[in-house]
């Protein structure tokens, strides 16, 4: 007998050994012969990381599809692995060095450090999926991948070296995201920006030579507010400290007020006075002439947007800090520098990169410090000038302008302390050239989104992209395969043997200095003496581009490669569209390619999932205190019943607001599940290999039977096009409403009952129902199905690899009895509960206008009737009573007689109180709808839920209305 209880805590465990011990996911499991492959990549998590809901959603929708796949035959494989997640790791190991009090990593070196981090990730790495096991996540285990490890760092390897030698990887000096912290470049995706209490100053720029000009402002309709001379120009920053590098200062090209001045020269108001730089006024399109004093300071080498501008000016390009954002120390004096950099405004030609940036303009009194402390000074010395803009103050004294207000700024994610735009040198893809197959695949639907909305995020990213900067100045990652000869000539090969034979070869063919030196070294030879190797090392996003076919065995031709490139389906959030599904692709049809040499997609189709959020609607984050631990709920409700919510909350397009309420609620309906299987085995319900539902002759066996035919289509067509939430809600719907509420209820009077051949066929059909009920529901609640499936009959293979149901049988005639039936015993509950009718109260029921058809019916399940709708005796009339609940059934008009049930006045007054509640919250919630103020400054998501809340009243109100109309006919 099957236990009281489902116990997942002691299931779960013993259902995750069966499958391992049967080695049930590995590619190919459950596979017809000549089956066609379906593959899922699974999106790698970072080695250093933990399950969070994200992984859990994302997971569960991928295992609903790996295991719906698998059961109907195909060539399954779910490619497991992780990423090394280069600065994550590389901050673990070190914060670890740190708290055991340990060396660091500059004392250990760099080879010992990459051993500590190897023992680590053998020690505690890959923690996730052994928690994903958890989940039931059915990957091929035994192929699990590493991005460091030795297949994938071939396919590196391979992949930078043919980029670069094709022209498409490159090295230069490109203004990048840098982490002080770190001391590297870090993606877009590391950089989370923060609204921050901040200050904007406003500074005097003196027109050179002590030039003046004629400074007119005007009103909308052209009338003049104010005109005054000047010999300075008015501009506003948020970071003074960037001042020393500014290379011009620029003005809107239609901006009247300083078209007189566009051309001339500037002074920096900071620095010695006798060694002042002077700057351009330049006109361009970025300046917005309504913001500020409508001209802006260019410092390219420290703001992206003034990169931009820089670039199109042949503005220098000055950098002023070093890999800590500490201002430089190095080079020459300072008035030298200053000297060099106007030499090069006055000349108007801008020399090397290399030139500009051996100039450092820092002072000699800030060199060395923090750019916060030295954004303190620099503004402290220029209000001691006099050169701030100034404002008058309550009582009349000029003071220096300075705004607080909100700015945005951009923060290390992991690192937390603000990042500084740097020029640096580094390695770079030619994005662009790379995306151009990537954007046509999309549009001419070999790929595709689902939901299709993000083929527009998609294309407004690919469409305007930027280089991408593939190299950190990191130690734990992809060492770039790069070496550099004595003269600073880079050879990149897969090997240092290969790249000492290139540069061997280079040398000795040019005539100059360094081939005698090469041929003198030749002869007595020792590593790193002709070639020193480049120190950093791939971004992160590099190798996991290539996971498609990596994992698969590239670049050497394995028959898995052959048998499960193009993968089928990418689950993944629409976060990482730009950073991972871009790049994927980007690199997939580039290496890819099919008999004929044309480019193979990695994926056919990509499934963005939106976020997991608190039952608020709210972001979960730390800060917030709002975080769920997916774990937690496993452990307190069991795997099944957190996937189940999971799936049937996954609506396309739409946010999962998760309330642990609700998994409550769905372990319920997996106990519904295991409850019906009970009650079935106490009335003697066991699988008969005989039963084939053609023969089934009770109407209410062949209507569950029509029923579950349709619900497999549903389910079937569901999954097929990533619609888990209507899948799960066609399960839940069947499973809950249909065979527990009623089917199982209305076999009762017939297990009960003395008619053999009948229970033997209710018990026959029960058995089969179930039994492709536990498949179906097997994607999504795996472990309990799969226990199940094991208790209730003599298997020869396990559920997970069960064939998938098809839709077998139909019979409208039966399926549209009962569900008349099921119509009017649900209508008549519903009436007696809106009216607040006691459980034990009974009445006659009166049907109006009923057909032949329906009054057969009547006489078939008079007595389900009475018993399950709590009905005395049935009559039939050709006019409603007055003062009855009415329910359309049909053609016919079902009444229940109130008068006797229930106390009308006593209703009436609770139903007025309703109303009178239900109106203030509505009224409460509609004036704050109606504050426009509110709309626009309140969260989005507070927004929204009051909007839902108010929806929900709305719904209300109609149904006590409702009520209130019966009880006044009544009465």
């Amino acid at each position: 007998m099957l236990e009281k209880t489902y116990d997942s805590a002691a299931v779960e465990p013993k259902i995750a050994q069966a499958w391992d011990e049967a080695d049930a996911f590995r590619a190919g499991a459950n596979a017809k012969p000549g089956a066609k492959s379906f593959t899922i990549v699974i999106p790698p998590p970072n080695v250093t990381g933990s399950l969070h809901m994200g992984h859990a959603l994302n997971n569960t929708l991928q295992d609903i599809m790996i295991r719906f796949e698998r059961m109907r035959g195909k060539d399954v494989l779910w490619q497991p692995g992780m990423d090394h997640a280069g600065i994550a790791t590389q901050m673990v190991v070190e914060r670890q060095l740190m708290e055991r009090q340990l060396p660091g990593r500059r004392e250990m070196g760099r080879e010992a450090f990459i051993d500590r981090v190897w023992e680590w990730k053998e020690e505690s790495g890959g923690l996730i999926f052994n928690q994903l096991k958890r989940l039931g996540a059915s990957c091929d285990w035994s192929r699990e991948r590493f991005t460091m490890d030795e297949g994938l760092s071939k396919a590196v390897l391979e992949v930078f070296v043919t980029l670069y030698k094709e022209g498409l990887i490159y090295r230069g000096k490109r203004l990048v995201n840098w982490d002080p912290k770190f001391e590297t470049a870090i993606s877009d995706l590391e950089v989370e920006s923060k609204d921050v209490d901040g200050h904007m100053w406003h500074f005097k720029y003196p027109l050179a030579g002590g030039e003046t000009y004629t400074y007119v402002e005007k009103d909308a309709d052209g009338n003049v507010t104010l005109q005054e001379e000047r010999n300075y120009i008015s501009i506003a920053t948020t970071r003074p400290e960037t001042m020393l590098g500014d290379g011009a200062v620029a003005v809107h090209p239609s901006d009247e007020r300083y078209q007189a001045i566009v051309g001339k020269l500037c002074e920096i108001p900071v620095g010695p006075k006798e060694h002042r730089r002077l700057i351009p006024i330049i006109a361009d399109e970025y300046p917005d002439k309504d913001f500020g004093s409508g001209a802006v300071k260019i410092t390219g080498a420290h703001d992206f947007n003034d990169y931009q501008v820089a670039k199109r000016n042949n503005i220098p390009l000055y950098r002023l800090m070093d890999t800590t954002a500490s201002m430089r120390e190095d080079g020459e004096a300072y008035a030298v520098c200053a000297a060099k950099a106007l030499e090069i405004v006055r000349s108007g030609e801008v020399p090397s990169e290399s030139d500009v940036d051996e100039i450092n303009l820092v002072p000699e009194e800030y060199r060395g410090l923090d750019r916060l402390v030295a954004r303190k000074k620099i503004v402290e010395a220029i209000n001691a000038e006099g050169l701030s803009v100034t404002v008058k103050d309550a009582e009349g004294n000029d003071i220096p302008y300075v705004e607080n207000k909100k700015i945005t700024q951009p923060f290390g994610d992991r690192s937390g302390v603000v990042i500084e735009p740097m020029l640096t040198d580094q390695w770079f893809a030619d994005a662009k050239t790379l995306a151009e197959p990537a954007i046509a695949s999309v549009r001419e639907g070999r790929t595709n989104f689902v939901p299709k909305n993000w083929d527009k995020t998609y294309f407004d990213w690919m469409e305007n992209i930027e280089p991408w900067c593939i190299s950190r100045q990191l130690w734990w990652g992809h060492q770039i395969p790069a070496w550099y000869g004595p003269d600073g000539q880079c050879f990149v090969e897969k090997t240092e043997e290969e790249a000492l034979d290139a540069a061997v070869q280079h040398y000795l063919a040019h005539e100059g200095p360094w081939k005698a030196w090469v041929q003198e070294k030749l002869e007595n030879m020792r590593p790193g003496e002709i070639l020193t190797r480049d120190e950093d090392v791939l971004d992160t996003w590099f190798s996991s581009a290539l996971w498609p076919f990596s994992t698969l065995g590239w670049p050497d031709s394995t028959a898995e490669l052959a048998r499960y490139y193009p993968t089928s389906v990418l689950v993944t959030g629409f976060d990482i569209i730009f950073f991972w599904v871009a790049r994927m692709m980007m690199m997939g049809l580039h290496f890819m390619k099919d008999e004929d040499g044309n480019p193979v997609e990695p994926f056919k189709t990509v499934y963005v999932h939106a976020l997991v959020r608190d039952k608020n609607g709210q972001k979960m984050s730390k800060s917030k205190g709002n975080v769920i631990d997916p774990l937690d709920l496993i452990d307190e409700y069991g795997a099944d019943a957190l996937r189940f919510t999971l799936a049937i909350m996954a609506a396309q397009g739409r946010d999962v607001k998760l309330d642990p309420a609700r998994i409550a609620g769905y372990r319920n309906f997996g106990t519904k599940l295991w409850n019906a299987t009970r009650f079935a085995e106490m009335n003697g319900v066991k699988l008969d290999p005989l039963f084939a539902p053609s023969t089934a002759k009770l109407t209410v066996n062949r209507w569950i039977l029509t029923e579950l035919s349709a619900t497999i289509q549903d389910v079937t067509e569901a999954i097929e096009t990533q619609r888990f939430n209507e899948a799960a809600a066609s399960l839940y719907r069947f499973v809950w409403n249909q065979v527990c509420d009623w089917y199982l209820e209305l076999l009762k009077p017939i297990f009960a009952g003395d008619e053999e051949a009948e229970k033997a066929e209710a018990q026959a059909c029960v058995a089969y129902v179930l039994n492709e009920t536990y498949k179906l529901l097997h994607p999504f609640m795996p472990f309990m199905t799969e226990e199940l499936w094991a208790h209730t009959g003599i298997r020869g293979k396990l559920l997970c690899h069960a064939d998938w149901p098809a839709p077998s049988f139909a019979d409208a005639e039966a399926a549209a009895e009962i569900n008349w039936l099921v119509d009017l015993v649900t209508g008549l509950r519903s009436a007696r509960a809106e009216m607040n009718v006691p459980p034990s109260a009974v009445a006659p029921l009166v049907m109006v206008g009923a057909n032949e058809l329906s009054q057969q019916r009547m006489g078939r399940h008079d007595a389900a009737i009475r018993r399950l709708a709590r009905v005395e005796n049935i009559e039939r009339a050709d006019v409603a009573p007055k003062g009855a609940a009415q329910i359309i059934i049909g053609e016919a008009t079902a009444c229940l007689p109130l008068g006797n049930l229930i106390d009308l006045t006593a209703e009436k007054a609770r139903i007025e109180k309703a109303v009178g509640k239900t109106a203030a919250e509505m009224d409460r919630i509609g004036k704050k709808l109606a504050n426009e103020r509110f709309v626009a400054n309140a969260d989005p998501e507070i927004v929204a839920a009051e909007r839902e809340r108010f929806a929900e009243l709305e719904v209300q109100m109609a149904s006590l209305k409702t009520a209130m109309l019966r009880v006044s006919e009544a009465g």
